[in-house]
């Protein structure tokens, strides 16, 4: 049975509560924070000290200049943050169904799945709901990990590192991810015959930034073979200029398998005949676990799960 007695009901937490502390930690000042709510320092004050008496604990450190949350502030900002983007979603999603639309979903991905997997996933979101909008972003897995923190995105497909915060999240693996490299069509080393890693340490590479996952591998990947890492390197993981870098110059690029074979099919690469010994981690599907899937985004998970059985050969659980 539906608990009707939480504490929050029972101490008749206010929304404007949750509004101050989010301004309080933006501002770091009663008064400015007050002003940003358009009402009186004392009436902001009153609803602080409500809010600290019924928790029994302070939310802020009253500093000579200004306040700092505590740790019970910044748990609090924490889940006001989220109650409010939930109430400001609901009221997306009841706009979206007044005006005749099914409502909205907004999923995000690393390159390579949202090549290969989210197309035909939201494809098929489409041909079920013509009216449902669908927001899609391609973007690295910190980024999207943090709008799904946020509450931005519904879903995400990407990759958990040990740095990132696991607590309230739910990571179904999809698949590993291998690389390759590619050159522009024509280009003289694919007429070298056993192509090998000390063929490639004296030409140019399009590499992933210095810092990332791949940018390391690629570099351990020489020095496990007694080669000297190449050093005629560009920068970058912006496909258009990888791409079109490759067809103006004889560079070489390393780029996630996937995405190799989907330029080759258009004939915008060619993906070198070599084996790199080096990969990806694997990536995979994530969802909130301290949040309930509206029914939009429910479809799209779905879709998902049943693009990721013929994509990858992967049945991933229900629910």
């Amino acid at each position: 049975m539906t608990n009707y007695t939480h504490w929050f009901i029972r101490a008749r937490l206010k929304t404007r509560q949750l509004l101050l502390l989010m301004a309080l930690e933006e501002e770091g000042n009663i008064h400015r924070a007050a002003q940003v709510l358009n009402m009186t320092q004392p009436a902001a004050s009153k609803l602080l000290k409500d809010l600290e008496e019924m928790l029994g604990v302070e939310l802020f450190q009253r500093l000579p200049r200004g306040m700092r949350p505590t740790w019970y502030g910044e748990t609090m900002i924490r889940h006001a943050r989220m109650a409010l983007a939930n109430l400001s979603q609901a009221h997306d999603e009841i706009e979206a169904l007044k005006a005749g639309r099914f409502g909205q979903v907004s999923i995000g991905a690393i390159t390579a799945p949202g090549m290969a997997l989210l197309p035909a996933a939201v494809a098929q979101v489409k041909q079920e709901h013509p009216n449902l909008a669908v927001s899609v972003a391609i973007e690295s897995s910190d980024v999207l990990l943090e709008r799904l923190a946020q509450g931005k995105l519904d879903l995400m497909i990407g990759r958990l590192f040990e740095r990132h915060d696991k607590s309230d999240l739910r990571y179904e693996a999809l698949a590993e991810e291998p690389v390759c490299a590619v050159v522009r069509p024509g280009h003289p080393l694919l007429g070298v015959a056993r192509l090998g890693l000390r063929d490639l340490v004296n030409v140019g590479w399009i590499v992933p930034p210095t810092g990332s996952v791949l940018r390391h591998r690629f570099e351990l990947m020489f020095q496990e073979e007694g080669l000297e890492t190449p050093v005629n390197l560009v920068d970058s993981q912006a496909l258009l200029f990888v791409t079109k870098m490759l067809q103006q110059s004889d560079m070489v690029a390393v780029v996630a398998a996937d995405v190799g074979r989907y330029y080759a099919e258009h004939g915008l690469v060619a993906v070198l005949p070599i084996t790199l010994p080096c990969k990806m981690d694997a990536f995979g599907l994530i969802t909130r676990t301290d949040r309930l899937l509206s029914p939009a985004a429910k479809v799209m998970l779905r879709a998902v799960r049943n693009a990721a059985v013929s994509v990858y050969g992967v049945r991933l659980g229900e629910g």
